[in-house]
């Protein structure tokens, strides 16, 4: 078992590192310069030569990606030129909203999704299992953006005189100030340390942070905030998910041991859930490791629909001001987490199948 994860993290530096080359790449590719993006269309060229160097965008290529991956490597990841801030600092900020918002979609897309499926699996070829997939088709053929809209005119205005009235927009009512879990519990944190950033990035998880020091009023309309883009977010995974659960358990439903267990006298629910459920996981697994990644980098719309300051849409922000800087980090470190969590995922494999860890 540790030789199996030893060997699984090892495999993925080399990814990481390639993350790191492809994106300063890709991100040199993007038509047009930060100069011009920055200064105006109208900025002269000695303008553009004084902003390449204070940027160290007059260097080579090469020189320019050694640069970045050395301070890649040693958590330095630039100063934005738009903001005029550390690319660290506006992670802290940005990147809890885009993580809880990424994970409230994937616990109802799996909540959702993985009984939907195991329904439609134990009632094959029923209406049952008709209606399932065809609610799984209209959730991923429908566009976020346009379900967004749809739920915040439904929920805000329409039922704004009930008790299922939801916030449209934004991530807490005015009037409501969360306090950090460690300034709630007096801890005293150096300025500008690691450990400081680290109990920031934390504390910005308004969700978490509200739940574990007691603050319901913040807990709750944070909550209340995050249905609805959440819902928005999590249609998509929610019907990939259901349709996975269902192709996988039917796939193990037709195995001779599924028959031996029914013919010894089993009952369904014994066999479904005792025998094929887990046999049946690991492609269910697969797919909730990859539709997080996704959701981590695809909650651009999202977060612009619902007027959300997260990673999505300040990433796209960066690309517009061409602001080198942020669209690397922002897209490093969301590469990052998504190489973390299909480690897991292979961890989990494991776990799932013993026949994995004697490979």
């Amino acid at each position: 078992m540790i030789s199996y994860i030893t060997r699984r993290t090892l495999l993925a530096i080399p990814v990481l590192i390639g993350i790191v080359i492809v994106v300063f790449l890709l991100v040199r590719a993007i038509p047009g310069e930060p100069c011009t993006a920055i200064l105006g269309e109208q900025a002269t060229e000695a303008a553009c030569e004084r902003f390449n160097e204070a940027n160290g965008l007059n260097e080579s290529l090469p020189v320019q990606l050694a640069v970045y991956i050395k301070n890649v490597f040693t958590f330095n990841l630039g100063d934005s030129i738009s903001f005029s801030r550390p690319v660290t600092q506006m992670l802290i900020e940005r990147l809890p909203l885009t993580t809880e918002l990424a994970l409230s979609a994937l616990f109802i897309a799996v909540l959702v999704g993985v009984p939907l499926g195991i329904v439609a699996a134990r009632r094959h070829n029923s209406i049952v299992d008709t209606a399932t997939m065809a609610f799984a088709n209209v959730g991923v053929s429908m566009p976020v953006f346009w379900l967004g809209l749809m739920l915040a005119y439904l929920f805000a205005l329409v039922l704004r005189d009930t008790p299922f009235v939801l916030p449209p927009s934004g991530r807490l009512s005015p009037g409501v100030f969360p306090m950090a879990y460690y300034d709630v519990w007096g801890w005293e944190l150096t300025q500008g340390s690691t450990w400081a950033k680290f109990n920031e990035y934390l504390g910005n998880h308004f969700i978490l942070n509200s739940l574990i020091t007691g603050q319901w009023e913040v807990f709750w309309d944070a909550v209340k905030h995050m249905i609805l883009p959440a819902v928005a977010l999590a249609t998509i995974p929610l019907s990939i998910i259901a349709r996975i659960t269902r192709s996988s358990l039917l796939e193990v439903m037709g195995k001779d041991y599924i028959r031996t267990a029914r013919a010894k006298g089993a009952t369904e629910g014994t066999v479904v859930r005792g025998h094929a459920l887990r046999n049946s996981m690991l492609a269910v697994v697969t797919i909730i490791g990859l539709q997080l990644g996704a959701l981590l980098g695809g909650a651009i719309l999202t977060e612009t629909v619902f007027n959300l300051a997260g990673v999505g849409r300040s990433l796209f922000e960066a690309i517009t001001a061409r602001d080198y800087a942020v669209v690397q980090g922002f897209t490093v470190v969301i590469a990052g987490i998504y190489v973390v969590v299909n480690l897991l995922v292979d961890l989990s494999y494991a776990y799932l199948d013993p026949r994995i860890r004697l490979e």
